[in-house]
């Protein structure tokens, strides 16, 4: 079986010629005090069930609240929420910087957090989870999703990118 030569920071280089959305994953980790993160390693995986998955570090803040309460939030990113992005992949929260941003949550019929105005909002149970490397990866059953308008925030070669008009 051949080595392969990549370093990881080679393997983030490579890995970030695919585009991919931005989310955010929320949980709330006590009434009212929600942790959320910035993600990209989200998917679909079935239409029936209705499952899609995450991808959490093993040192991300989020990780035990997600394994302790087994559902979660995604909302996905529209264009103009870079600053929100950024913020989330800080992991530093705070009650200012959040009420600079205007970041508002909502909570899903199902009951968890979410970004107020995201493009897409999900409502997730997990169903399983799996120690993958230094990840952890969840998949979860959508309970809920409510879609708004907008474009989407994508991200590519480590920065942010926005659909253009086809002609």
């Amino acid at each position: 079986m051949p080595t392969s030569s990549l370093s990881p920071l080679e393997f983030r280089k490579a890995l970030g010629h695919f585009t991919t959305g931005v989310t955010v994953v929320t949980v709330e980790r006590e009434p009212g005090k929600i942790q959320g993160m910035t993600a990209n390693s989200f998917t679909s995986v079935s239409l029936d069930p209705m499952l899609i998955l995450i991808c959490v570090d093993k040192k991300a803040k989020i990780l035990p609240l997600l394994e302790k309460k087994n559902v979660f939030g995604v909302s996905v990113l529209k264009q103009s929420q870079e600053a929100i992005s950024e913020y989330f992949a800080r992991g530093k929260h705070s009650a200012e910087a959040e009420e600079r941003l205007s970041i508002q949550y909502v909570w899903s019929p199902s009951g968890v957090p979410v970004l107020e105005d995201a493009l897409l909002q999900l409502g997730c149970k997990v169903i399983s989870a799996r120690v993958a490397g230094d990840h952890t990866i969840f998949v979860a059953e959508v309970q809920d999703a409510e879609i708004h308008d907008g474009q989407p925030l994508l991200y590519f070669r480590g920065g942010y990118r926005k659909i253009a008009a086809s002609h």
